[in-house]
């Protein structure tokens, strides 16, 4: 094919933007060689973001500018994102305070009934997974996740009112509800920061899940003291409130988050601009809405995601088991009180919150070049922790040991926030992230699982396995770093062998290319 013969995207796009999309959708426009050295045909199929990219190539930012953008961006953006996701999370503990608090004796849970009621919860979510990021990927991402908000909320309000066999439908149902909520968070993320961004915006509102536990645990311990003044259980009451707040919340995030960037009431209309010339170089755009088989494929068969994906359950073991064994822990292994047990759980929260945003800023301020030694290092401190809290004989250093592994967070945040900078084509990454977020809830669903009945109240095996899962971890995520690693040094390699041979298509930063399509993708480290 000669130069002659290829069109210019703006060319196609001014028929598909003025209406004739059918006809153009799978027009060819130009041809690049993919880093693997497959001849990839781009089409008119492009990025959402390419309409506006044909408008801001010219737009040329200063530092200042970029940083000033940055701020009111983290300022509109972060605090919201925060506060839902700590209220979110505060659905998926209600259960392990509302355990002690009355609920497993008034629904009449025997054996391990409750681990099953836990396991609910992410079998729902792992059912859902799939349809919810497809539905995510079809429909607007705001306005579809604050219809998710909305319909949880009303769940969590009606489960005091279930019988024992009603509140665990209603737990499957708020796992198929709340599976829309990481994948929407990461499809915003990666619209609105440039990839070396993304792990410090992640850290902040994933240890968010850690204020949820502060405050949670905060809002339990109130209720409990104050039983006698409540006409129904306490435990009934924290999920009426938690309900009602998440349906608040919905309202909210309908009005307040655009679905991209392009339509933030927030920005005038250089700055929308201004964010598209932003994350030009994330070599990802905005979103496109049209289901691509080949990325499929190529997501399927790429190594990597399933190396994820492993890391993932083994992750998720230990948080599915002490979401919801915390309390029953500290209560029964520790032998403190049901009123101190409640208190014991916030240094959960504070641990996990500020060691997570200590230790993640260390990649920020440039302490640190690599997100993966940061996750890694933390992956050692959670190793170090359960090992105390699984082999010790003194009380104290055992408690100390499950403080200390709450830093843990730091590997899920870490391994989201590669995969938003580092998987590109978006059939690739809805997939791939529905599948990263389906081995969320199979680790989480294993977790509860491995606390057995009979065991209690040391629960040996448990301790055994969370050791296990952490010392894997550490192993997978340093093969990954090594294979993005290599990757990056052989495309360095083969660019500098082409020398001036080498032509960047236009543009090609909205081809809605994936990562091992496009000749200028960099895997980040």
């Amino acid at each position: 094919m000669s130069d002659s013969d290829i069109k210019q995207p703006e060319t196609v796009l001014t028929t598909v933007l003025s209406g004739d999309y059918k006809h153009a959708l799978n027009e060819e426009i130009a041809r690049v060689i993919s880093p693997g050295g497959k001849e990839i045909k781009v089409t008119a199929d492009v990025d959402e973001a390419m309409e506006i990219a044909l408008e801001s190539k010219d737009i040329v930012l200063t530092p200042e500018e970029d940083r000033q953008l940055l701020r009111k961006i983290d300022l509109y953006l972060m605090p919201f994102f925060t506060f839902m996701y700590a209220v979110q999370y505060m659905d998926k503990i209600t259960n392990s305070f509302a355990s002690i608090m009355g609920l497993k004796t008034d629904l009449g849970m025997v054996g391990n009934t409750y681990s099953w009621l836990s396991t609910a919860f992410y079998l729902g979510y792992l059912v859902f997974e799939l349809p919810a990021s497809l539905i995510l990927q079809r429909f607007p991402v705001a306005k579809a996740t604050s219809a998710f908000m909305l319909l949880w909320g009303i769940v969590v309000c009606l489960a005091p009112a279930a019988n024992l066999p009603g509140f665990m439908f209603l737990r499957v149902v708020l796992g198929m509800l709340e599976s829309s909520i990481t994948p929407a968070m990461v499809i915003l993320t990666g619209q609105w920061y440039k990839r070396h961004e993304h792990f410090m915006r992640t850290t902040v509102w994933l240890s968010a899940c850690s204020l949820g536990v502060i405050i949670g645990y905060a809002f339990a311990y109130g209720l409990y003291i104050h039983g006698s003044n409540w006409s129904v259980a306490s435990w009934k009451v924290v999920y009426i409130v938690i309900g009602l707040v998440n349906i608040v919340m919905g309202v909210a995030f309908y009005f307040h988050i655009p679905d991209n960037p392009t339509k933030a009431w927030f920005l005038n209309d250089r700055e929308r601009l201004m964010v598209v010339e932003r994350i030009r170089s994330n070599n990802q755009g905005f979103g496109n809405k049209h289901f691509k088989w080949s990325q499929l494929k190529e997501c399927l068969t790429d190594y990597r995601i399933w190396l994820m994906f492993v890391f993932q359950i083994l992750d998720e073991v230990p948080n599915g088991g002490l979401t919801n064994f915390s309390s029953i822990l500290l209560n029964d292994d520790f032998g403190y009180s049901v009123k101190k047990s409640l208190i014991m759980n916030i240094p959960v929260g504070v641990v996990g919150f500020f060691g997570s945003m200590l230790v993640a800023s260390t990649y920020e301020f440039g302490l640190v070049k690599h997100r993966m030694a940061v996750s890694t290092f933390a992956l050692g401190v959670a190793l170090m922790g359960s090992s105390l809290l699984a082999f010790a004989d003194s009380k104290t250093a055992r408690l100390a040991g499950f403080y200390v592994m709450q830093i843990s967070d730091i590997g899920f945040i870490c391994m989201l926030s590669i995969y938003q900078s580092n998987v590109a084509g978006h059939t690739k990454k809805v997939v791939g992230n529905a599948l990263l977020l389906i081995a969320y809830c199979a680790g989480n669903c294993i977790g509860p699982q491995t606390f057995r009945s009979n065991e209690a109240p040391h629960y040996k095996s448990a301790k055994g396995a969370i050791v296990g899962c952490y010392a894997a971890c550490i192993a997978l995520i340093l093969v990954l770093y090594y294979s993005y690693y290599r990757e990056n040094e052989a495309r360095a390699r083969k660019r500098e062998e082409m020398g001036d041979a080498y032509v960047k298509l236009e543009n090609i930063e909205f081809a809605d290319l994936t990562d091992k399509e496009n000749p200028e993708f960099r895997y980040t480290l």
